[in-house]
């Protein structure tokens, strides 16, 4: 069977960009709900919904960086966790989309919340908000690649099993559902990577967004390297899509066989008001 993958390339030139002030880095935010509506994050302008019909419509809402979506309304009626510095929030309804402001979430298929511990505190760990409103530890995470404490994640995305997946700059990992951390993939060594504006080669390929399939595959966007990449559950990688610089990938979608790409123009200077979706047609599909 052939996979059909679908970049989603908003039009740029319908943002007013102008006064916001700067960000450490573009959103990494896209999901699709079951009608195939996809909506998606702008750190410049909030949140965006593409219909069915192609049309695009601005979403009331903050302009964080992560989004997940509680299709089932599983916590609708369960406080959202916040601290100084730091919120998760919800917007729109049916289906609730949840937007992060500082870290990857996800939603799990058992209704909870997953998201990072945000702080000094190491160990990270990975917490677990419940449908009940009681929040535990699911796990602690170990050091990253090069043996330093992880300070913050990149990405983070449920599996077929339950499982979690989340990134480092130059790792996956799994948590199980009874907290067992083990790696898919790490020290990955692409044989080509393009130069983006903003990143360092220390922390290429700078793995950010994730989804995995009913199979265990994952796609994941390389934002360092301008690339999207398949990972199988053995480790083994393929380059799906080389994205030409400074274009870069920053989360993926699935829906079916299709897999939608967020794409920014990434810069030098960390100012959010040149963070902007790539200004050319809304859709354009990629057989592969």
């Amino acid at each position: 069977m052939k996979a059909h993958f679908s970049f989603l390339l908003a039009a740029a030139a319908q943002f007013n960009l102008a006064t916001f002030p700067a960000w450490s880095h573009p959103g990494s935010g896209i999901v699709v709900d079951r009608q195939g509506e996809i909506y998606f994050v702008d750190t410049g302008s909030g949140v965006w919904k593409i219909d069915t019909h192609g049309t695009l419509i601005q979403i009331p809402g903050p302009r964080f960086h992560w989004m997940t979506m509680d299709a089932d309304e599983r916590l609708r009626d369960v406080r959202l966790p916040s601290a100084s510095g730091w919120e998760i929030t919800r917007v729109s309804a049916k289906p609730t989309l949840m937007l992060a402001s500082d870290f990857p979430i996800a939603m799990g298929r058992d209704g909870s919340l997953y998201y990072p511990s945000h702080g000094s505190g190491v160990p990270l760990e990975i917490l677990q908000l419940m449908p009940s409103g009681r929040t535990s530890v699911l796990a602690r995470l170990p050091a990253t690649t090069a043996g330093r404490p992880l300070r913050e994640l990149n990405g983070l995305a449920t599996g077929p099993d339950g499982s979690l997946y989340y990134t480092e700059n130059n790792a996956i990992r799994q948590i199980t559902q009874q907290g067992r951390v083990s790696t898919i993939v790490e020290n990955i060594n692409l044989p080509r990577c393009a130069s983006i504006p903003g990143t360092e080669a220390k922390d290429r390929p700078l793995l950010r967004g994730l989804q995995v399939d009913a199979r265990g595959t994952i796609y994941v966007a390389a934002s360092g390297c301008g690339s999207v990449l398949k990972v199988t559950p053995d480790g083994q990688i393929t380059i799906l899509v080389d994205l030409e610089s400074p274009w870069s990938p920053t989360a993926v979608a699935l829906f079916g066989n299709d897999l939608y790409v967020l794409e920014y123009l990434h810069t030098a200077s960390e100012d959010r008001r040149a963070w902007v979706p790539r200004d050319t047609p809304t859709q354009a599909l990629w057989v592969l």
